[in-house]
């Protein structure tokens, strides 16, 4: 499944704390608020993950609470970064 064929966060509404999401077009303005939202979750849970490290007083089954959002983060970014690659290569 492509990215631009799946539902896309664009974040949460503060109103509401219900999570927007959009089927975006490739290219468009709002793929790109999804690009944007995705990176910017996955920094603040690469900040929280690392702080946690950092303490070293977690236990393993706190540690192991990071395991799915650091999954889906990743995932997330990894599309992001093979839709730029292969956008504006043509198919023959």
């Amino acid at each position: 499944m492509s990215a631009s064929s799946r539902p896309r966060s664009l974040g949460v509404d503060p109103a509401t704390g219900k999570e927007a999401f959009v089927l975006a077009e490739p290219g468009g303005f709002l793929e790109a608020l999804a690009d944007r939202y995705a990176l910017e979750t996955a920094a603040v849970l690469v900040a929280v993950v690392g702080a946690v490290l950092e303490d070293g007083r977690a236990s393993d089954m706190e540690l192991a609470a990071f395991v799915r959002p650091l999954h889906a983060a990743l995932e997330e970014c990894v599309d992001v970064t093979a839709e730029r690659m292969t956008s504006g290569v043509s198919e023959d």
